[in-house]
């Protein structure tokens, strides 16, 4: 299997590792269901134009915006797995580490700090949340899930 077959099966199983994390995480009611709904509304403007809103619930709605959010998450983590098995090359793919992809996992949550969560209104690095460093935590530790998902993914093609 080459690299672009390879990185689009570890981005889906990163990003199916990350929802596990979250559903889990759910059951054990630490945190609420994970909503892409508003994040699809966000990708929505964003193809008209507008990158940053106030706040992205009282923008208004964009026609499937659920799926669009869907299709956001998983469409990021394709892109990143497809980046990380490029970048990583056949020797990495060959026998598969674990530090290195977890390292681009937690870089890839730049994206989500300077740019989606600002764009949706909740300030820098989710500064306007009610408890930003709780989510930044949080969202470090999805991001170990979705490396670690990768790394299984790797591991199972090699």
């Amino acid at each position: 299997m080459g690299p672009m077959a390879t990185g689009i099966l570890m981005g889906v199983a990163g990003t199916a590792a990350m929802d596990a994390w979250a559903q889990g995480l759910y059951r054990l009611g630490l945190q609420d269901r994970p909503d892409w709904a508003m994040p699809g509304r966000w990708l929505g403007h964003l193809a008209r134009g507008r990158v940053f809103h106030d706040d992205i619930a009282a923008a208004g709605p964009v026609g499937g915006e659920n799926g669009l959010g869907w299709a956001l998450h998983y469409g990021v983590g394709v892109a990143y797995g497809v980046a990380f098995a490029v970048l990583a090359g056949a020797g990495w793919l060959a026998a598969p580490t674990f530090l290195p992809v977890w390292a681009f996992a937690l870089a890839t949550i730049a994206a989500g700090w300077f740019l989606l969560m600002p764009g949706m209104g909740l300030g820098w690095a989710g500064a306007r949340l009610d408890r930003p460093w709780l989510a930044r935590g949080m969202g470090l530790l999805a991001h170990t899930a979705f490396g670690l998902g990768m790394w299984v993914a790797a591991l199972a093609v090699a």
